[in-house]
């Protein structure tokens, strides 16, 4: 079996599925201290990066996908952050990345003419966690999305073509995270450079493929011919359904500017709702329904949907929807960690053909 991670996109809201991958890794440790034979196959504190072969990430799910494959300086095969440090990034920096100065709620007229969020503090977060470390440095193969503005077609940065193909398929992971989550309305296009300098103006590969895990699950299928989907096990995680309503009579009088941000959910929402629909379709004419996982919050209580809401009340109630979703979804992680640490005892990553 080759075991796909998979995390959808949804700006401060990434603070749910981070808080599920805290449980789950807590779960891991916790199976590995008990059983002694564990201990001597596990010496290093386990992390997400141990027991999945291939991440995939969209905008606030590419940034996470980056924290887990990135390397540590002191041990370059180990990974630099847990899930809970992962989670530490939104919950310290996030007020800080989501920030509106007065001048630039006039400048944008509140996300209307112009970006609505100064793009600096997320750089700066950016280049502080994940430093120099390049595309082809992480620990995993990964997909990280993105969209091409003055190509128009879909970008997608790829670990494996990163070490295979040189500097021309290799970037820094800081740009990476960067340009998966430039929200259109809410950051800035990235404009990020290859290894090779060559630019790409870049955009939130939200607006195709808000959740990834069909873009994983056919690279992954690229990359090992062989295998087929009884073979693959997918863990998607959701971020909580952009559900606001729109009723009929407001939105029908909608011009250009009316429709910006009900589009943008709206697609996003869609596209991961489409991307779930095929796979669990996929794995249930394989026969394997269980080996497609798909976490989402059934409901945000008090969280307010917004992808930039970052104010402390937001992120604690953000923080507490992951915890609860974990709790209703404990049976499913409990089997998981059994299901993982049995993979990565008896199985090794398939060399790439």
């Amino acid at each position: 079996m080759y075991t796909i991670l998979s995390i959808d996109g949804g700006g401060i809201r990434g603070i749910i599925p981070g808080q599920v991958l805290v449980t789950l890794e807590e779960k891991l440790a916790k199976k590995i201290a008990q059983n002694t034979d564990l201990q001597q196959q596990f010496s290093d504190t386990p992390r997400i990066a141990d027991f999945f072969d291939f991440i995939a990430g969209t905008s606030t799910g590419g940034i996470l996908t980056s924290l887990y494959l990135c390397p540590d300086s002191k041990q370059p095969d180990r990974p630099r952050f847990s899930a809970q440090q992962a989670v530490n990034l939104y919950l310290e920096h996030g007020d800080e990345i989501f920030e509106i100065p007065v001048w630039k709620k006039v400048q944008s007229a509140d996300g209307v003419l112009d970006e609505k969020h100064d793009a600096a503090q997320l750089e700066r977060a950016l280049r502080r966690f994940l430093g120099n470390t390049k595309l082809s440095e992480l620990l995993r193969p990964c997909l990280i999305t993105s969209y091409d503005i003055r190509r128009r077609r879909t970008h997608f940065f790829n670990q494996n073509d990163a070490r295979k193909r040189g500097n021309s398929h290799d970037f820094y992971v800081r740009d990476v995270a960067r340009a998966t989550s430039a929200a259109p309305t809410y950051f800035e296009t990235a404009m990020v450079h290859s290894l090779d300098e060559v630019g790409y103006p870049l955009i939130d590969g939200g607006v195709f493929a808000n959740n990834p895990s069909l873009c994983a699950y056919s690279e992954v299928r690229n990359m090992y011919p062989k295998l087929t989907a009884k073979d693959l096990l997918i863990v998607s995680l959701g971020t909580g359904s952009e559900a606001e309503p729109y009723p009929y009579k407001v939105a029908k009088d909608w011009g250009s500017i009316g429709w910006v941000r009900p589009v943008i959910d709206i697609m996003m929402s869609g596209a991961a709702e489409v991307t779930d629909y095929h796979l669990a379709k996929m794995y249930e004419a394989v026969k394997h329904p269980e080996q497609y996982i798909r976490i989402q919050p059934s409901d945000l209580g008090d969280a307010d949907m917004a992808m930039d809401n970052a104010t402390p009340k937001n992120m604690k109630a953000l923080l507490e929807v992951g915890k609860i979703t974990a709790t209703n979804c404990a049976s499913t992680l409990d089997k998981l960690a059994d299901t993982l640490i049995n993979h990565r005892l008896k199985t090794a990553a398939p060399a790439a053909n």
